[in-house]
C-alpha cells in the first residue's frame, strides 16, 4: 500500500514543479532570454527544481534577458550574465541545461510506452528484458539524447558562430559525456524506487499514470543533476562546453 502521506507529497511536490514553472514562463513571456532556447529549458528544468528553478532564474538567469543583455552588447561591455555569475552557478546552469533536454525526452518516452505498449515490446520487452522499465529506458535515452543535442546546437551555433554541420558536431561532443552521467543517476534512482522502496518495501507497483511515478522522477532528475555536474565542470573549463 502507498501511504497517503507519501501521496500527499507527491501532489505537493508536483503542483510546486508546475507553479514554478508558469512562473518562470510569464517572466520570459515579460522579458524573454536573449538566447531563444533557454526560455524552453528553465521551465522544463523547473518543473522538477522547483523553488530551486525559480531562485536560480531570478538571481541569475535573469542576467541573461533580453532587457540585460541588450545594453551591455549596444556599449560593446561584458554581457551581465558573464559579469555576475559565479563559476559554479555557470556549471549549474549548463547541467540544468543538460537536464531539460533530459527531461523533456524522460516525459514523452514514458507517455509514449503507456498509450502504446507496442513499442516495450519493439525494444526488448518481454523477449529481452523481463521489465519493461529497461525496454522503456532505451526510448527514454534515445529521446533525451536527440533533445538534448538539439538544446545544446541553439546553444553553441550562435556563440562560436559555426555551420550546421559543425553546430551538430559540437552539440553531441558537448552534451554526450553530460547527458550519460545524467541518465545513470537519473536511471539508478528510478531503480531504487521501482524494486526497493516500492516494490520490496511498501508491495506497491510504481506505474507512470501516479502521481507517485513523477515524484519519483522529479527526485530521480535531481540524482541525475547530482551525476552530471563534476562532468560538467570539466567540459565547460575544457571549453568544450560554454559557459552559461
Amino acid at each position: 500500500m502507498i501511504p497517503d502521506w507519501l501521496h500527499a507529497i507527491a501532489i505537493i511536490s508536483l503542483l510546486m514543479g508546475l507553479v514554478s514553472a508558469i512562473v518562470i514562463t510569464i517572466a520570459e513571456m515579460r522579458d524573454p532570454q536573449h538566447m531563444w532556447i533557454m526560455n524552453v529549458v528553465w521551465p522544463l528544468f523547473a518543473l522538477f527544481a522547483s523553488v530551486a528553478a525559480l531562485w536560480l532564474y531570478f538571481r541569475y538567469g535573469v542576467l541573461a534577458s533580453h532587457g540585460s543583455m541588450m545594453p551591455a552588447m549596444k556599449n560593446n561591455k561584458t554581457p551581465p550574465n558573464k559579469r555576475f555569475t559565479p563559476f559554479g552557478i555557470m556549471v549549474a546552469k549548463g547541467t540544468a541545461h543538460c537536464g531539460s533536454g533530459c527531461a523533456l525526452g524522460d516525459i514523452i518516452a514514458e507517455w509514449l510506452v503507456f498509450f502504446v505498449p507496442a513499442i516495450a515490446v519493439w525494444l526488448g520487452y518481454p523477449s529481452f528484458f523481463s521489465e519493461k522499465m529497461y525496454a522503456t529506458w532505451i526510448l527514454d535515452f534515445i529521446l533525451a539524447f536527440g533533445f538534448g543535442v538539439v538544446f545544446q546546437y541553439f546553444t553553441i551555433k550562435p556563440m562560436r558562430d559555426l555551420s550546421f554541420g559543425q553546430g551538430i558536431y559540437q552539440a553531441i561532443k558537448a552534451d554526450t559525456l553530460s547527458l550519460i552521467a545524467w541518465q545513470v543517476g537519473m536511471y539508478g534512482f528510478m531503480a531504487i524506487a521501482h524494486f526497493l522502496i516500492f516494490k520490496d518495501l511498501l508491495g506497491a507497483e510504481l506505474k507512470v499514470p501516479t502521481v507517485e511515478f513523477w515524484f519519483m522522477m522529479q527526485i530521480a532528475m535531481w540524482c541525475g543533476f547530482a551525476t552530471s555536474y563534476p562532468v560538467n565542470v570539466w567540459l565547460i573549463k575544457s571549453g568544450v562546453k560554454e559557459k552559461m
